[in-house]
């Protein structure tokens, strides 16, 4: 670990890296090597903090401001300012620097993360885009989880269980914050459609609706339509539909006594073989199979 360019240690300060020897048990281990901790801390009231790496970090480095302010300077990118309840990531092999600010020097919490799922978990919530404030909520968990995985590396680092905890604990959090952070109106919008269509398509189970019908409920155009389920499902609008028409098909199929056909028809679809073929096609085994398939 770098040292810090700092004229003495921050007064309550809390660091704890893990030893070389156990970093590499947590690459190689099936249950950790997609998402672990190496580093972990607490600086309050972090005056004349700095840290600058020319070549990057070969973690993910996640900063959480908790009171006071200061800035991060990603290469090529403009200085971020974080202020009381701002996290930001920077990404691993970026070249930054960070500091505290001299007229009013942060609090922060921060962990070095590692592991191939990183960058995509960061990617899937945009937590790589500027700051993310973090709702009362929120706040209170990561504060308390911290404290917790804190507390149990400290002292049991060398425990596989404690370690697969950790990991599950952070991968937990980050997408807590993600989930909570606001999107822009843009992204509320297609939220909004999506949930408007799929409503539609729940409440419509038992009939036919065609790309036309739903655009016109949602009021969007029909080529928007499609992109937003593509991008958000991966299936077209109506292959999405007769997907939750399987499902609940599937439904009745564990939880009546209703015959092949009668289920078909319950979803809309009268003829038993297209059916039956639909099903097979989307779940791997006919209806007559599936329904003989031990549940629970």
């Amino acid at each position: 670990m770098e040292t810090i360019m700092k004229p003495e240690g921050f007064q309550e300060e809390l660091l704890h890296v893990m030893p070389e020897y156990i970093v590499k048990e947590l690459e190689q281990s099936e249950l950790t090597k997609h998402l672990f901790i190496s580093d972990i801390g607490v600086f309050p009231r972090a005056q004349y903090h700095y840290r600058e790496r020319s070549d990057g970090c070969n973690a993910h480095i996640v900063i959480y401001c908790t009171d006071g302010e200061g800035w991060i300077e990603l290469e090529n990118r403009k200085p971020l300012q974080l202020t009381a309840r701002h996290l930001a990531v920077i990404p691993a092999g970026i070249p930054h620097r960070y500091g505290a600010s001299s007229h009013l020097p942060w609090s922060i919490h921060w962990f070095h993360l590692h592991g191939d799922h990183a960058a995509p978990l960061f990617k899937m919530y945009n937590l790589y885009e500027g700051s993310i404030y973090l709702p009362h909520s929120i706040n209170t968990k990561f504060l308390t989880e911290f404290e917790h995985c804190y507390e149990l590396l400290s002292n049991k680092a060398y425990s596989m269980a404690i370690q697969v905890h950790v990991s599950n604990v952070f991968r937990e959090l980050l997408s807590d914050i993600g989930m909570s952070s606001a999107g822009s109106s843009q992204d509320k919008k297609r939220e909004n459609y999506m949930e408007s269509a799929i409503r539609y398509m729940n409440d419509h189970l038992e009939a036919s609706i065609t790309l036309s019908d739903l655009a016109k409920h949602t009021g969007v155009s029909k080529q928007h339509l499609i992109f937003l389920f593509k991008k958000e499902t991966g299936f077209p609008p109506v292959e999405y539909f007769l997907r939750l028409k399987i499902q609940k098909a599937s439904q009745m199929l564990d939880l009546t006594a209703l015959t092949i056909k009668e289920i078909g028809s319950e979803i809309g679809i009268s003829d038993a073989y297209y059916f039956s073929r639909l099903f097979k096609k989307m779940m791997g085994v006919s209806p007559t199979e599936y329904r003989k398939i031990p549940k629970g």
